[in-house]
């Protein structure tokens, strides 16, 4: 799958690995960051949808807009981020980032539905998005925390620590 993916997606993890998005630039993944701004929109939103009533429509389909919009930088930081792991950790982010793409086109459809005036089917949509997107989080998560992938350090930091003296105890 990781494959097929770099296939697919190989002009844009070109550009992901020169971008700003590279953790490289401020020494640590702004992907995690921006999955706060993604998340937190599309959950507020299923919130709308449930508690708010006919009301809180008009919220809930600009919150699931600002979570699509989000979604852009968010996949291109991941992407700039898988494109440097290997073996079990590609894999892994490769099955992270197909419950991602999955979950953006839930959002997409949910989106047109409301525009459309299909407000239970935008529904529908947005609580399966924030399911699949849910495991696709649990699996980032998973990278980031229990495989080590959120451990980096920079270029510079690298060259930094080759040539700083070691302290002596």
């Amino acid at each position: 799958m990781a494959d097929a993916q770099e296939l697919v997606y190989g002009p844009i993890l070109d550009w992901a690995r020169r971008s700003v998005f590279q953790t490289n630039y401020l020494g640590h993944s702004v992907h995690p960051l921006l999955t706060d701004l993604t998340l937190g929109c599309w959950v507020s939103a299923s919130l709308l949808d449930l508690a708010g009533g006919s009301q809180a429509r008009r919220g809930a389909t600009l919150l699931v807009g600002v979570g699509l919009a989000a979604a852009v930088p968010t996949a291109i930081a991941g992407a700039s981020d898988w494109a440097e792991l290997k073996g079990d950790e590609r894999r892994i982010g490769a099955v992270h980032g197909l419950g991602a793409d999955a979950a953006i086109f839930l959002f997409l459809g949910s989106l047109i539905s409301r525009k459309l005036g299909h407000y239970t089917l935008g529904t529908g949509l947005s609580l399966a998005g924030n399911a699949i997107v849910a495991g696709a989080g649990f699996l980032g998560g998973h990278l980031a925390l229990n495989r080590g992938t959120a451990r980096r350090t920079t270029a510079l930091a690298e060259s930094e620590q080759t040539q700083l003296p070691r302290p002596t105890s």
